[in-house]
């Protein structure tokens, strides 16, 4: 519940009456925060591997569209006759083994992104603590990859990377502090050093800095049912029914605000970005339609007994940024 309130206060344009009572208190972590992200950065032994990383990341807590921008940079790559592999660290997940991703495992052991990536990428996906190892691992059982794709990791400093982008959302830098007086996980000079800045349905110019700058945007495809794979359904079909909406992603707003826009009235439900759902959670009623992302669909499957649909989405990007990264990678030097 804290938790919930303090990214409210976060996400205020500047800092929060509240967070003003408590700077006493949060300041000094601040500060401590703040020199162990620098000493951290500075001091880590950077690992290159023998083909190009790319990685996706952002510097807020929580989701940004990092995950849907990896999917899309993966399929552009297979497209310009690469072979891509994923690499995660599968956050929430139980334990920390490094392992491949099946699109048949469970979401609490590989993580729920993963997951996601591994049903929806048609390329090796593996998780670890370590993104080094995880990369490596995947390299030896499949040595056909030539391009790692890190989704997450702008932090993990110890994976040497060819291109690096920062997405960020509609929410921007919050109230522009770094943890935990704001949502920033480093310093807005962090993106001096990326390659390139994306909106996810925002213009970043003025973030950008003289960097890079695009604007990508979430396309909803039609709605799937929960355990039924083939059984799709339009907006259409849902209209007149008792909805309700469950979401447990960086921002909750945007996919009920996607909804709404499609025309469904709905009961809206936000969860903490990687909520471990309990069956308690989506009971709403016999009556209930559940609407939800694809994100939270891997952990949800077998918690629903009643009609459950999820909205895949697609993120659809420029041209010109595919090209930025076609061009870091193949110019990058012989490891």
């Amino acid at each position: 519940m804290f938790g919930r309130w303090l990214q409210r206060q976060w996400f205020q344009r500047r800092l929060s009456p509240a967070l003003w009572l408590l700077l006493p208190f949060f300041l000094p972590l601040h500060a401590v925060f703040v020199l162990v992200s620098n000493r951290r950065r500075r001091t880590a032994r950077v690992v290159r591997l023998p083909v190009p990383v790319i990685v996706v990341g952002n510097l807020i807590v929580g989701g940004a569209g990092k995950t849907p921008l990896t999917l899309a940079v993966v399929r552009a790559l297979g497209e310009r006759g690469f072979r891509p592999g994923i690499v995660s660290r599968g956050y929430g997940r139980q334990g920390d083994a490094l392992m491949a991703v099946d699109a048949m495992a469970e979401a609490k052991i590989v993580g729920d992104e993963p997951l996601l990536l591994a049903r929806r990428a048609a390329c090796p996906v593996w998780v670890g603590k370590k993104r080094v190892d995880a990369a490596r691992a995947l390299l030896v059982a499949s040595p056909e990859v030539d391009v790692i794709v890190c989704d997450d990791g702008l932090q993990h400093y110890a994976l040497g990377r060819d291109v690096a982008l920062a997405v960020f959302d509609r929410r921007g830098t919050g109230n522009g502090w770094c943890l935990p007086l704001g949502p920033l996980r480093e310093s807005l000079e962090r993106l001096a050093t990326v390659d390139a800045v994306i909106g996810n349905e925002c213009d970043v110019s003025a973030l950008a800095a003289g960097k890079p700058a695009f604007s990508m945007h979430l396309q909803a495809a039609t709605f799937v049912r929960l355990g039924k794979a083939a059984q799709r359904c339009s907006a259409a079909d849902l209209a007149g029914k008792t909805l309700h909406a469950v979401a447990g992603i960086g921002d909750p707003q945007r996919f009920f605000d996607t909804l709404a826009a499609l025309g469904l009235h709905c009961v809206t439900h936000p969860f903490p970005d990687h909520h471990a759902y309990v069956a308690a959670d989506l009971d709403f009623g016999p009556d209930a339609v559940l609407l939800m992302t694809e994100k939270d669909a891997v952990k949800c499957a077998g918690l629903v007994t009643g009609e459950a649909w999820c909205l895949p989405v697609e993120a659809i990007v420029p041209p010109a940024l595919i090209d930025l990264i076609v061009e870091k990678v193949r110019g990058r030097p012989i490891a």
